[in-house]
């Protein structure tokens, strides 16, 4: 796989990602600007998350919404879902810009794509937001449970990522048990908080991070754990570090400084680049646990919603899978010697160039 790099040029992007469309929406009325990118639909309609953030500049945004869009393609197909891959991104604050008008007219923007693109909650969204989406489309999950959807999917996102990390404490250090190891949560939003829950409950020693300090005073005070200084996360000694706010944390200047056995978090992307930055973390004896396929939870509870047989003892039942697939995908990069992200690449690329020669036999 070709080393991913940002360019202004639209199409240059499209081509180099391989994206199939990309839509931008603009409701002057409304203050919405928004990114819809569908990178892949051979497996089904394309799903996954939007995302609220006050990005630097517009390049900025386009840039993330390709990068998660793609992401989401290798998430759905290695998860085993029958969808295809593509995320959104609305420019703005997510703490002062919400209002009913500006989350109803991107309803109206997912529903003229028909189908194709299918939208829940990622960083910035709320179900509270999902509802009013869902007044202009009906091609929108995670719903609130009152409207039957399956609710905030955070908790399953958590839930898989504390999979993947017990999957990957087994593989370091032999036993999956947390107890007792120093665990840096970067991020405590929806996911990140949850997932302090797990590790609390397994009496470790939890560090938390966050880019807004009131939330992390937030979490601290409910799990009574400790803060660290955003500016000092990567100076800390600890055994696990854990992304779980935005992507690109593992480049050339973290990971020279990372004192850590193991990576395994919920952000989207965390390698900047991932290959050079794949093979650093195996250079450097750090086990990474793909992002796409520990922190599928999330998508894997809205499947369900989408597909119509909702439940949650099914849903968690697929998300405890996430150990499984962690454990094969560090067995075949050390049988293949590549890193993790490259073997984890691999089985999702895989099923997708085989579910497309069985479309294309009938």
């Amino acid at each position: 796989m070709e080393t991913l790099v940002n360019n202004n040029s639209v199409f240059i992007q499209l081509a180099q990602y391989e994206h199939e469309q990309v839509v931008f929406c603009q409701d002057k009325q409304a203050g919405l600007k928004a990114i819809i990118a569908i990178h892949n639909t051979v497996l089904g309609p394309a799903a996954g998350g939007t995302r609220m953030w006050a990005y630097n500049n517009e390049a900025d945004a386009l840039h993330d919404v390709l990068r998660l869009s793609r992401g989401m393609t290798f998430k759905n197909a290695i998860s085993g879902l029958n969808l295809g891959g593509g995320k959104a991104v609305i420019i703005g604050d997510a703490r002062t810009q919400k209002t009913e008008t500006l989350f109803r007219s991107f309803g109206k923007f997912v529903e003229s794509l028909n189908g194709k693109y299918i939208t829940a909650e990622d960083v910035g969204i709320s179900t509270a937001d999902i509802e009013y989406i869902a007044m202009q489309t009906q091609h929108v999950a995670g719903k609130p449970e009152y409207m039957g959807g399956s609710g905030d999917p955070s908790p399953v996102t958590a839930y898989g990522v504390y999979m993947g990390m017990k999957a990957a404490a087994k593989k370091a250090y032999g036993s999956d048990s947390l107890q007792g190891k120093r665990i840096l949560v970067q991020g405590v939003g929806h996911v990140g908080s949850y997932l302090v829950g797990h590790l609390v409950k397994e009496n470790t020693k939890v560090f938390i991070s966050d880019f807004y300090e009131d939330r992390a005073k937030e979490v601290a005070q409910k799990y009574k754990v400790e803060v660290i200084d955003k500016e000092s996360v990567y100076d800390l000694d600890v055994d696990i570090y854990s992304p779980c706010a935005l992507g690109a944390t593992l480049n050339d200047n973290t990971l020279a400084k990372l004192k850590c056995s193991i990576v395994a978090g919920a952000a989207n992307n965390q390698l900047e680049d991932e290959k050079r930055h794949g093979d650093m973390c195996k250079e450097r004896n750090i086990l990474y646990a793909p992002d796409f396929l520990i922190n599928a939870g999330g998508i894997i509870n809205v499947y369900y919603e989408i597909v119509g047989n909702y439940s949650r003892e099914r849903v968690n039942k697929h998300a405890e899978r996430i150990y499984d697939y962690t454990q094969n995908i560090f067995a075949t990069a050390e049988t293949d010697n590549i890193n993790t992200h490259q073997a984890a690449l691999q089985l999702a690329l895989k099923r997708i160039e085989e579910m497309g020669r069985l479309k294309m036999s009938r």
